[in-house]
């Protein structure tokens, strides 16, 4: 398979057409070998509008809605940006020139850490509810989260900004967090259904 063709149909019909028109969103993704962070098995379909899997259950974001993400962010090269569960979308942003970091499951980064060392991203292992560090400028998730995720928010830097999908039902949406002197503001962006993130799914109750 051409993975360079694939990479620039997956830009011209998924990215460009959906509003998204950073040149330096588009460049980055032109770049990012996207069928390097899906499973072996996936690779045929990284740069299908689809969500190919990658480890554990977790699948990579759709191109079209982590482009969106990615342009509400407004990152500037030189920031620093955290990928929570976005091992894809820290490349990308790699690529743009800020200095980025994934923080991911052993699983995750068992699959995409040789990819992820090969564009430039720093890797954590560890909880993904509890950021690794603090003052991030940017941080930006492929999964999704049930309710306002406080914790990332609070590894903000004031002025910094979270680009995340909330999801309680069948259909979520896409907001923007971005932490201020005097509070946190919350901007919806877009309907999207990126997958919850373990970590963020309710235990089942059971009725006696």
């Amino acid at each position: 398979m051409d993975f360079a063709a694939a990479r620039k149909v997956m830009v011209d019909s998924q990215v460009r057409v959906n509003d998204v028109t950073d040149r330096a969103i588009q460049g980055a993704m032109l770049a990012v070998e996207r069928e390097r962070y899906c499973a072996a098995d996936r690779q045929a379909s990284a740069y299908a509008d689809v969500t190919p899997q990658i480890a554990g259950g977790r699948k990579l974001m759709l191109p079209r809605d982590l482009s969106k993400l990615l342009q509400a962010l407004d990152a500037r090269e030189g920031e620093r940006a955290l990928a929570v569960a976005g091992p894809y979308a820290a490349a990308v942003l790699s690529r743009m020139g800020l200095k980025a970091t994934a923080q991911d499951s052993a699983e995750v980064l068992a699959v995409a850490s040789a990819a992820l060392a090969d564009d430039g991203v720093a890797t954590v292992e560890g909880d993904l509810s509890q950021p690794a560090g603090e003052g991030w400028d940017v941080m930006i998730s492929e999964g999704a989260v049930t309710h306002r995720p406080q914790t990332w928010i609070d590894a903000l830097r004031v002025g910094g900004r979270l680009a995340v999908v909330e999801r309680t039902g069948p259909v979520g949406k896409a907001v923007l967090y971005v932490r201020g002197e005097q509070g946190v503001s919350r901007r919806e962006l877009f309907d999207a259904a990126a997958p919850v993130l373990d970590v963020f799914t309710p235990a089942p109750a059971f009725a006696l």
